[in-house]
């Protein structure tokens, strides 16, 4: 099944869970061949003096096939029973290890997602060009930061890139072909939305919390958004660089290259 963000939603496992499901399948197949072998073995032995103690001269040696045949079969059904328990074993093994490869597939996919999407130096690059041409045709120029927090659960590596590339993704299908998304942090995105006023900003963040509930509900997070405009907010480039710059980790904010600043 496919959610919202276009990712096949897997199903919660419990390898715990599972391990005490597969115990107790074995025991009910245990169980079952152990009833079908002593029924078989009562049967067979009240079977017993009528077909070698006291035969009927005339259908003995019918009475002693009937009888083998009754063993053979007793014998190959508890083998059946058990093989079924190894193939079924052997399928489930190999589904769990094949959902397994797709979860780490996904993983990976949404790795090279976050890797491929433009960071904090194309972000001061389309930035400082967007502020000029607003600047020069007199136009607004609106900054959108979300800015994501942990919650309560925590999450491990794998699931903390999910959870960026589903967002990520989420934001993506809101915007207008002008938009740009970037991420400046492992928890920060910053969207340039040009010639957009506070009002529309403010809509556009609107749908972007819409499109993140989701995603903060399955993951545990919550999202922040702050609309900053030109020429409303601030009335300079560095006002704006000063806003993202306080949101920056002080590893991030020490690339901004001398030129952007």
């Amino acid at each position: 099944m496919l959610d919202e963000a276009g990712w096949s939603r897997p199903v919660s496992m419990n390898r715990r869970d599972l391990d005490h499901l597969e115990r107790r399948e074995l025991q009910l197949t245990i169980m079952a061949a152990a009833v079908v072998f002593i029924l078989a073995g009562a049967l067979a032995l009240f079977m017993y003096p009528l077909v070698f103690v006291h035969p009927d001269e005339n259908s003995k040696w019918t009475l002693r096939v009937a009888f083998v045949g009754f063993c053979v079969l007793t014998l190959l059904f508890v083998a059946y029973l058990f093989d079924r328990q190894r193939t079924v074993a052997k399928l489930k093994q190999q589904i769990i290890e094949e959902l397994e490869r797709n979860i780490e597939l996904r993983i990976q996919a949404c790795a090279d997602l976050l890797q491929t999407m433009p960071d904090v130096n194309h972000f001061w690059d389309r930035f400082a060009m967007e502020f000029r041409r607003a600047m020069t045709m007199q136009r607004t120029l609106s900054l959108l930061l979300v800015k994501v927090k942990p919650g309560l659960r925590s999450l491990d590596q794998a699931d903390n890139a999910k959870a960026w590339s589903e967002a990520a993704k989420g934001m993506s299908r809101r915007l207008r072909p002008t938009d740009s998304i970037y991420r400046l942090a492992a928890n920060l995105f910053g969207i340039v939305l040009p010639q957009t006023d506070t009002t529309n900003a403010n809509r556009v963040a609107m749908r972007l919390q819409a499109e993140l509930q989701d995603v903060s509900i399955r993951h545990g997070f919550s999202f922040t958004t702050s609309v900053h405009n030109y020429p409303e907010h601030v009335n300079s480039a560095h006002e704006l660089e000063d806003i993202v710059r306080s949101l920056l980790p002080e590893t991030v904010e020490s690339d901004v290259p001398v030129s952007t600043r």
